[in-house]
């Protein structure tokens, strides 16, 4: 006779499981927006099939698992790290084909906030006479999600503030000339971050200074190309166009982009830019890159421009998540504290 599984192996089964779930939602995260980068594992047997969600009106992590399963997914445990959606969209529900499946249990990571779904996917389970377990791996799945979340909760795109300077905290030389600042790895890393964002944004001053393209350069084919957005008049023959012209106050320009279904935009400055999003505390995310470099000065460009804190008490705190070396430089990631703020006041006026 078969030993009974102890709780402890049944634990890490379904950790592993999920753990793997995880790995397939992040390998498209850059793919599938404005649809949650989702993965799901089904087990049967000690089998394994696995599925991530595919492009906008490609099938859910749910039905490319479950068509790799075929007819093994009967008695079987899906594990997923969103929550199946129970409403037709682009395509049907998950809930349906996963009932039909024969799946026995179902293990998800969170709830889906977006009000389509928002406990309908699992309370559909349930009443289909699935066991549905919900909580394992949350903390994960929401930082991978951060994006989707935000945006389905408040109508409003997660921001990243991406910066490169040098190590004495300028962006640029006193003529405005800043490249490169960073070496390969590091832009490399940046391009990874663009494709990412749905969409990227700088002032057009940037774009007289430095007429970028603002698009994604990887050795991936064809990656996804974000909308590219400048704050301002965009110059005439400039290397960013097409491009989407906008002005007005951040909180307005982020609210209409979140109205277009933007999940993330990446900030890339310049430093009135930089500094007008970090005032009105729109950043989620601060991403910098230190080179080993120092102009040694006061007249290079620095990462913000304009008043900023006037006393160490009123200083802005964050978080740093994570430090990374980077061939010879140094990625920084920040987030900011619970109720950080900025004291003084913005305006987008100048951009």
């Amino acid at each position: 006779m078969r030993p009974a599984e102890s709780p402890s192996d049944a634990g890490e089964r379904d950790g592993a499981a999920m753990g793997r779930a995880l790995e397939l939602a992040a390998s498209v995260r850059s793919r599938t927006s404005p649809n949650p980068w989702v993965g799901c594992v089904i087990s049967n047997g000690g089998e394994l099939y696995e599925g991530a969600t595919e492009p906008p009106g490609g099938a859910h992590a749910e039905i490319v698992a479950l068509a790799a399963a075929g007819g093994r997914a009967r008695g079987a445990t899906l594990y997923t790290t969103l929550e199946p959606c129970a409403h037709h969209g682009r395509t049907p529900p998950c809930v349906d084909a996963i009932r039909d499946s024969g799946v026995a249990r179902v293990v998800v990571s969170m709830s889906d906030p977006d009000p389509q779904v928002r406990g309908r996917g699992i309370s559909g389970l349930r009443e289909a006479g699935i066991s549905v377990d919900v909580g394992l791996g949350a903390d994960e799945t929401a930082a991978l999600l951060a994006p989707y979340l935000k945006h389905r909760k408040s109508g409003l795109p997660w921001v990243v503030l991406k910066l490169a300077c040098t190590l004495d905290g300028r962006i640029a030389a006193p003529d405005s000339s800043s490249r490169w600042l960073t070496g390969p790895e590091a832009r490399a890393d940046a391009h990874r971050l663009r494709a990412e964002s749905d969409a990227v944004l700088v002032g057009a001053g940037t774009v007289r200074a430095d007429d970028p393209e603002l698009t994604v350069r990887t050795a991936e084919a064809d990656p996804r190309q974000p909308i590219r957005v400048v704050l301002g008049h965009i110059p005439d023959r400039a290397r960013v166009e097409p491009a989407l012209e906008m002005s007005g106050d951040p909180a307005e320009v982020l609210a209409e982009l979140g109205a277009k279904g933007i999940l993330q935009v990446i900030v890339e400055g310049g430093a009135q830019v930089a500094r007008e999003f970090h005032a009105a505390g729109l950043v989620d995310r601060y991403v910098f890159y230190f080179a080993p470099a120092l102009f040694g000065g006061d007249d290079g460009v620095p990462m913000f421009s304009g008043a900023g804190t006037s006393s160490v008490e009123e200083l802005w705190r964050g978080r740093i998540v994570s430090t990374t070396m980077m061939g010879e430089d140094l990625r920084v990631e920040l987030e900011p504290l619970a109720g950080a703020s900025v004291s003084s006041a913005s305006s987008a006026e100048g951009i």
